[in-house]
């Protein structure tokens, strides 16, 4: 399991499983002739997007980014449509630190989308229960209530069997929170409404997890955003503001979906000086 030090937080990523979704709508209005340059892709147009959650340690919290999509979460046509070639392992790889899914304490959610929020439920004894059953869910008051409540767009990604079962352990927050020292959580909107990211701050450490607001390193270019993006004015906005931040700090940049890179870090100019990448075994 890859591994990221920032300050006194240790960061894990955690297998939770595997899509494969359409290029052309991952990358928007861009041509395929200038993103397939920097994002392999198979010959159904497909390309490869991990659901990897990362635990976070430190200050006595186990806090979890996302929660991947779990186990028989889909079914076969949507296993299909999706590309979904492989489920969660988080369990096991929590057991592998000496943990379950016991010691969980927060799930911070970015958004509910599908690909996101799946994982948070578990079957057990043919019903449908929390998966993380100590934590606390939290997402910003905006995404909560378009969960529950989509438009006639957002509905083909908002699952009521990935909130219902959960909808007793879920806190909001309107703009933003502390989840522990140094760690926020807030709300930007762009990919959806009340989409939110996460930053991580520790003496001269700075991360910055702006989840499917660039949702693979290819995603770097300011205009470069998502079909799948329910706000992509906003999407740019917020890339804009934080990619000034990150790359003048020097800060690390985490992903869930990329299939190459756990986290990289800018310089300046913008340029790749540091990266975290994935191991082709975990």
């Amino acid at each position: 399991m890859e591994q990221l030090t920032i300050g006194n937080y240790t960061l894990t990523w955690l297998r939770g499983g595997v899509t494969h979704l359409d290029g052309g709508a991952m990358f928007g209005v861009v041509p395929k002739p200038l993103w397939s340059k920097k994002y392999p892709v198979n010959d159904k147009n497909q390309i490869e997007l991990r659901s990897d959650p990362i635990l976070i340690q430190g200050n006595g919290k186990n806090i979890l980014i996302e929660a991947g999509l779990g186990i028989d979460r889909f079914t076969e046509k949507q296993k299909r449509n999706f590309g979904i070639t492989e489920e969660s392992f988080v369990d096991e790889d929590l057991h592998a630190l000496g943990l379950t899914s016991a010691d969980i304490d927060e799930v911070l959610m970015t958004h509910m989308h599908y690909d996101h929020a799946a994982g948070l439920v578990k079957w057990e004894d043919s019903k449908e229960v929390p998966a993380f059953e100590n934590a606390v869910i939290y997402l910003s008051e905006t995404e909560w209530e378009e969960t529950k409540n989509p438009n006639i767009r957002s509905a083909n990604t908002y699952w009521k069997q990935n909130w219902k079962p959960v909808e007793h352990m879920v806190k909001t927050f309107q703009e933003e929170r502390t989840a522990a020292p140094g760690i926020v959580q807030q709300k930007t909107g762009g990919h959806s409404k009340g989409m939110c990211i996460i930053t991580i701050e520790q003496n001269d450490d700075m991360l910055i997890h702006m989840a499917d607001n660039m949702g693979t390193h290819a995603h770097q270019p300011v205009l470069w955003v998502m079909a799948y993006d329910d706000y992509p004015i906003d999407s740019i906005a917020m890339k804009q503001k934080f990619m000034d931040i990150g790359c003048n700090n020097e800060a690390w940049f985490t992903f869930y979906h990329d299939y190459k890179y756990r986290a990289i870090q800018l310089d300046s100019a913008g340029l790749i000086q540091s990266s975290l990448a994935k191991k082709n075994e975990i």
